[in-house]
This record gives C-alpha cells, structure tokens and sequence, in this order.
C-alpha cells in the first residue's frame, strides 16, 4: 500500500475507534483505543483459526508498516517536542535533582536488575536467552515512555509537583535509554569498548543532543521574535522539530534530547518573550491537536502490532514474569534517588509508589524491540516487551489515578 493509503487506513481506524471509545467504553482515550485494537486484532486471529482469511490481510498490512521508523523517526520528535511545550521550566528546575537522577541513574540502575532477575527467570520456563539480551531488554523496558506518560498524566488528576517529576523524568530518560540501547547492541557485534569509549558515545549522544536542541532553540527563537504571525511562527517551530530531529541523527546525537530542550526553551523563554497571546494561542491549539492526533493512531498501531507477534507458550510465560521483574527494578530504582533526597525534604518518600507504578511503558520500548536484527532473539524479546507495555497502560494507565487520589494527604480539618 501507499503512504497514504496506509496513513488513511490508520486514520479511519482511529475515528472509529474513538467513536466506539466515547459512546460505550468511556476509558481515556489512549487506553480505549489500544484495548479496541488490540480487541480487533485478537478477534482476527481466532477468526483465522476458523478458516477466515481477513487476519492475513490486516497481518500483511501491520508488516508492511516499519513500526520502528515510523515512531523513532516520525512521530516520536512531534510528540516530544508538543509535551515539552507544556513544561513549566521553572517548576522542572526545582525538582532537578530528583529528575536527573531518575532519567539517568536510575535508567542504568534497572537495566542492570532487569538484566540480572530476567536471565535468571526466563530460564525457569525453559527461555535460555543470553545475558547481554536480557540486558538489552532491560534498557529498552526500563525507560518510562514520555508518550503514554504524559496522555495519561493528563487525566491521572496528579499534584503538580508529581506530574513535573514524572513528566520531566519521561521526556529526559527517554534519550538517555536510547543511548544505552545502542550501546548494549553495539556491544553484541563487536568487542567490548573502553570505559573511555563508553563515556565518549554518552557525551556524544547525551551531551551533542542538549546542545543541538539549545543551538537551535536558540534561533527558532530569535526568528520569532521580531514577527507576530502566527502562520509563520507554527512554520518555523515544525521546521525546529523536524530539522532539528534529523540535524542530531546526522550527528549521531540524540534526537530525543535535542527536541525536548528545544521545546523546554520555546514553551517557556519563547513564550514569554518572543510570543504574542494570541500567537501563544494559535501555537497550543496547533500542537494539542497534533499530540492528540498522533497519539491516537500510535496507540492504534501498538494494539495492532499483536498480529505480527510469533507467540509461543515460553515467550508468553516470559512476558508475565518480566511485569514484576520490571517493576521491582522501577521501585529500587526510583526508591535509592527518593530515599536519599527525602533526607533533604526535597521530596515526600510517599512519591516512590507513585512514582514505581505511574512509570508507564509504551510505543518507544516496542519500537526499539522491533529494531533488532530478525531472529529468535527478537522474536522473544518482542513477545516479552509488548507483554509488559500491553500491562503497563490497561492496568497500570487505568489505576494510577485512583492510586494517586488515594495517596493524597487528606484535606485539613476545620
């Protein structure tokens, strides 16, 4: 099919599914759509096993689609660069502490306990898989998906402090798990690299990305300033996103990183200085809908990649014991950095829970899974991934706002 064909198909699928969605389910829309999806998908396979042949269609049609450029290439840079928009930077620099040691630190810190507990249990249901692919799993699960992250903060009814520290978090550890990820599979085709090398790939990555994303910021941001047309002023922040995504990949920087600066200076500097109300206006009903819209067909998409899964009763007995593995990592993880600056009053030890079960997987972990070289490996790795990301948004997406109004402190008496 074409590139039109396909994204029209896609389109429709998400419309009707938001129809159905808004008439009878009533779930926030990102989790409606993927539980119908996937729901669809589901039904095709078992209409399959009864003779009907549509599921090779829609199987034929789900393959013919590079989940994995499509996201990390396409969509992923938009998304970015519209949550960041949103950020309120001041806010993120009072919690920065806690912030950075969670995009950073504690990304390494679950990779390597996801690695660890997963080579150990998988082999309990007979999955013998090597430890560096258990590694690279857990640096491709480990990172919260500031997509799904963010489409349910918006509904999750979180303080605003909560929300800063996982918002900021998703959005930044995003790249530094990238990072990592390239790093383990580099390391499965070629020697092992020095510590020096090791630090030079993250500087490279980590550090051209936050610069290229300033650089650019900086004159998308001096290009808006002397104008007030706000036709011009959205041109020039997709040319932001969408040049500045390709500059970085050029550079073997970290595209991620480059946008969510650029974004955290053009929603608060750009906003303040260089923006209009009413040009302010135009800019947040532009990229509101562009989240909204792509987060709609990606949520569709993820529900519809089940069908090019190779299920098999380990890979599947392997997903379900990694949901725990995960989140035992997410909890140690995020409790070291929580506990240490609890000490400082920094932030409330209660904020660990939250913080464990509200650090949702999403489309970036698929993707990334979806990125590695065709074989037996990958095919486990697939199954496992998306088991978990299918748990972390019905289950965890839908009771992380009951679990945060729970854990709220009661209102003081009169």
């Amino acid at each position: 099919m074409s590139i039109i064909d396909t994204i029209t198909v896609l389109v429709c699928l998400s419309a009707i599914f938001s129809y159905i969605n808004h008439r009878w389910l009533r779930l926030p829309l990102t989790i409606g759509l993927m539980a119908i999806a996937l729901a669809m998908s589901l039904a095709l396979v078992v209409l399959d096993g009864f003779g009907f042949g549509i599921g090779q269609d829609a199987r034929n049609f789900i393959d013919g689609i590079d989940f994995n450029e499509t996201l990390m290439h396409g969509m992923l840079s938009f998304l970015l660069f519209a949550g960041a928009l949103h950020v309120d930077l001041d806010a993120l620099l009072r919690h920065k502490w806690i912030v950075a040691a969670l995009a950073s630190l504690g990304v390494i810190v679950s990779t390597v306990i996801v690695g660890v507990l997963s080579f150990y249990a998988f082999q309990l249901v007979g999955l013998d898989l090597p430890l560096l692919a258990c590694f690279i799993f857990g640096a491709l699960i480990s990172p919260t998906d500031p997509i799904a992250v963010l489409a349910i903060l918006k509904q999750a009814g979180a303080p605003e402090s909560l929300k800063i520290k996982i918002a900021g978090e998703s959005l930044l550890n995003d790249g530094v798990g990238v990072v990592l990820f390239l790093l383990l599979t580099q390391l499965a085709v070629q020697d092992a690299p020095t510590a020096g090398h090791i630090a030079l790939f993250f500087l490279q990555e980590v550090g051209g990305g936050a610069a290229i994303g300033l650089f650019l910021g900086v004159v998308a941001y001096r290009m808006l300033k002397p104008i007030d047309q706000h036709q011009v002023e959205i041109l020039i922040t997709l040319a932001l996103v969408m040049g500045g995504y390709a500059i970085a990949d050029a550079l073997h920087a970290s595209g991620p990183i480059a946008v969510v600066v650029a974004g955290l200076l053009i929603g608060n500097h750009g906003r303040r200085f260089a923006l209009s109300e009413s040009s302010r206006e135009y800019l947040d009903t532009f990229w509101e809908l562009v989240d909204e819209l792509l987060n709609a067909v990606l949520f569709v998409l993820i529900g519809l990649e089940v069908l090019v899964l190779t299920f098999q009763t380990d890979y599947l007995e392997a997903g379900l014991l990694a949901i725990p593995i995960v989140l035992v990592a997410r909890f140690v993880s995020v409790g070291m950095p929580v506990w240490v600056l609890s000490l400082a009053q920094e932030v409330s030890r209660r904020a660990t829970l939250i913080l464990t079960w509200g650090g949702l997987r999403g489309g970036v972990s698929v993707a990334l899974a979806l990125s590695l070289h065709r074989g037996t490996t990958r095919d486990a790795l697939l199954v496992i991934t998306y088991t978990v990301v299918v748990f972390s948004i019905l289950v965890q997406g839908l009771t992380i706002g009951r679990l945060i109004r729970s854990a709220a402190p009661p209102p003081p008496s009169a």
